[in-house]
């Protein structure tokens, strides 16, 4: 067997089905580019679901990361460190808000962010204790935790895992008026993508988005936007929010923050909400540690100067526009997304989502499919026009064959 086949079937043999891989297998990566074990190069658009905005090897990363290595990676919070008040205080800075609770995981930082919004509902707006209800959008994906999947729609990710954890209300996504009769006395947050990215990079009607922030200010409930995908550069604002000029009440960030080198999740929220934390009353290990700290300040560093939402803003507009062509040419039905981010339905006629990417993946293409005939396009920031352009005639080949 030839080195891809020996790794593959070593990992099915060994390792749980909880994923279905491309069947190539990656041996090391720079920038947008990455090479597997027989010394074959893809271009990645997909960039880890926007965990690598900044590429991959990201030079000034893995510095920040190496002279960390050197000195102390993890203390628990049982201690202070000296890289943790900078690392908060800067990202409550670039956020325009006052508090950070760290975390890891995208699905932990949704946990805390549900945990946040009962504890302030029960102290705060006076909600009865166990009634708290939050609002989320059918079609979202916030995670795989019990409790994240059990306010699901996606069937692969919510069967066989009950009994689920209750308190949520799903309401159609971009449906102010479902949301509005949804809400009662006792609904403490509302929890949504402001671009939902699992479900095909969907973006919302015009006018949804401030009008989720009115009717929340209107009722006394918290506007949590869950930006791990849509945050940091992505859409071509540091947060996709900003294109509809709304500021949450809290938000949940994840994936780039780490810049693809440690796992780095965070709430970000004003002291009035995250003020609610009382010490052992939630935490984590690893949230907050040296390490991500010095890895998460970086990347915020790097947001600081705009260059990277700028970039992405342009050539966000060169790819939709290209895209935009395909989609008059029969074989892509819709195009969606903002910056450098495309959900593309192709024809079923053409072939699935995983048929496209696999098609894909044999010119040297790296993509993800998702919900049958959509796949996702969103490459590191950093990736060159040239680039760029060279994985845009793969896709027309693909589908013009």
């Amino acid at each position: 067997m030839s080195a891809t086949e020996t790794a593959i079937a070593s990992a099915e043999a060994h390792s749980a089905h909880n994923y279905h891989p491309l069947p190539v297998v990656v041996a090391s990566a720079e920038g947008a580019w990455m090479t597997d074990v027989e010394g074959r190069r893809y271009l990645d658009l997909l960039a880890g679901y926007s965990a690598l905005n900044f590429g991959h090897g990201n030079r000034r990363l893995i510095d920040a990361a190496r002279a960390q290595l050197e000195r102390v990676t993890l203390t628990s919070r049982a201690f202070h460190h000296d890289r943790f008040a900078d690392f908060c205080t800067e990202l409550a800075a670039l956020c325009g808000m006052e508090m950070v609770l760290p975390m890891n995981t995208g699905a932990e930082a949704v946990e805390t962010a549900v945990k946040t919004a009962r504890k302030w509902g029960y102290r705060v707006k006076g909600v009865p204790d166990g009634m708290a209800k939050i609002i989320v959008a059918s079609d979202n994906f916030h995670g795989r935790t019990t409790t994240i999947i059990s306010f699901s729609t996606d069937p692969e990710a919510r069967a066989d895992y009950g009994p689920y954890t209750p308190g949520f209300e799903i309401v159609p996504y971009g449906d102010l008026t479902a949301l509005r009769e949804a809400m009662t006395e006792n609904t403490v947050a509302v929890l949504i993508e402001p671009i939902q990215g699992e479900a095909g990079v969907l973006v919302p009607p015009a006018g949804y988005l401030p009008g989720v922030r009115e009717l929340t200010r209107e009722r006394n409930v918290l506007f949590i936007a869950d930006e791990i995908q849509s945050g940091l550069g992505r859409t071509g604002k540091t947060f996709a929010l900003e294109h509809e000029g709304v500021i949450p009440d809290m938000y949940v960030l994840g994936k780039a923050l780490g810049g693809g080198v440690v796992p780095v999740s965070a709430v970000v929220s004003s002291a009035g909400i995250l003020g609610v934390f009382k010490p052992g009353e939630h935490g984590s290990t690893f949230g907050g540690n040296p390490l991500a700290c010095a890895v998460a300040l970086e990347v915020i560093a790097m947001l600081r100067t705009g260059e990277y939402q700028e970039r992405a803003a342009e050539l966000g507009d060169h790819l939709h526009r290209e895209l935009g062509l395909l989609a008059g040419g029969g074989a892509v039905e819709t195009v969606r997304g903002r910056g450098l981010w495309a959900g593309v339905d192709i024809a079923p006629a053409l072939g699935t989502g995983r048929e496209i990417s696999e098609r894909l993946m044999e010119e040297r293409v790296l993509v993800k499919d998702t919900h049958g005939s959509t796949i996702r396009i969103a490459p590191p920031l950093v990736i060159s026009k040239e680039d760029l352009d060279w994985g845009l005639d793969r896709l027309r080949t693909v589908l013009s064959a």
